[in-house]
């Protein structure tokens, strides 16, 4: 079981409180994050699994279908159980599978953000990030879109994806800041002084991509190794490794398995030792 020292909540902006181990909706689409499911009936199963499974935190964004996995999270779920807390994204356009141009001008971000709580059926967005940050427009007024519309009550939380410490200042000095959505896994840590950063001010480090499969599953990998010991998957390995390397990471890994859901959710009762931490933390 997690022990006394990996905390199990963290309070999202001080007052959501949420299971640190979330689920991620950007599969729940067909290929390329592009329009429908084969199986929209399985996706919306699926969703209703983690929620009855105890997930509390989705993580999702306008673009991700575009529209479709919002859709199907509401589908599956509303009316919303208290303390589920739905975090999506606005910031990028969709003009074919696979494809994400970045648009952070204002009119473009309210107009998504109106969207998303039509397609969530919410009067208000539990928290709205940032999905890339616009070099094209100036920071404050992308993020100002964001404050005015947490101003109107639309919006009670923002964050922000994929920056720099430097940049995560910046939009802190802009408008009040809780979550940082970056790449990070066990093979992949550029971001680490992005987690440090937010550790340290309590801020919440979503990482993406928080399993990184291929070689990590290989049977004479560390990885593999310490699953076998444990008698867990690799995935539950890379998953246990996040929620013990700070407590304020916030793990979303996505499916649309319900098998593979139950796996990963899995990782939240694994507890590594001192020495296996430190052999994950050589992988880097």
């Amino acid at each position: 079981m997690t022990t006394a020292t990996t905390p199990q909540t963290f309070d999202l902006g001080g007052d959501l409180t949420v299971h640190r181990l979330g689920y991620g909706a950007m599969q729940l689409t067909g290929p390329g994050v592009w329009d429908e499911p084969a199986d929209r009936p399985g996706a919306i199963k699926v969703v209703q699994a983690a929620i009855e499974a105890g997930v509390d935190f989705i993580d999702t964004a306008d673009s991700y279908g575009p529209q479709v996995s919002e859709q199907i999270i509401a589908e599956a779920a509303f009316p919303y159980p208290d303390g589920l807390v739905i975090g999506t994204k606005a910031g990028l356009t969709r003009t074919g599978p696979g494809v994400w141009p970045i648009c952070g001008r204002p009119e473009y971000l309210t107009q998504q953000v109106e969207l998303s709580l039509r397609n969530l059926k919410v009067d208000r967005i539990d928290l709205i990030q940032l999905h890339r940050i616009d070099p094209q427009v100036p920071l404050a007024d992308q993020l100002g879109a964001f404050a005015d519309l947490k101003e109107q009550g639309k919006v009670r939380h923002i964050g922000v994806s994929e920056v720099s410490v430097e940049e995560l200042e910046a939009a802190r000095a802009i408008t009040e800041i809780v979550s940082v959505q970056n790449l990070y896994n066990l093979t992949n840590r550029q971001s680490q002084d992005v987690l440090d950063y937010a550790e340290a001010e309590g801020i919440a480090f979503i990482p993406w991509f928080p399993i990184a499969t291929g070689d990590l599953a290989k049977p004479d990998s560390p990885v593999a190794a310490v699953a076998k010991e444990l008698d867990a998957t690799p995935s539950q390995v890379a998953l246990a490794w996040l929620l013990q390397k700070s407590p304020v990471i916030l793990p979303i890994p996505g499916t649309k398995s319900i098998d593979h859901l139950t796996e990963n959710l899995g990782a939240a009762q694994l507890t590594l030792s001192a020495d296996e931490m430190a052999r994950l933390d050589a992988l880097a």
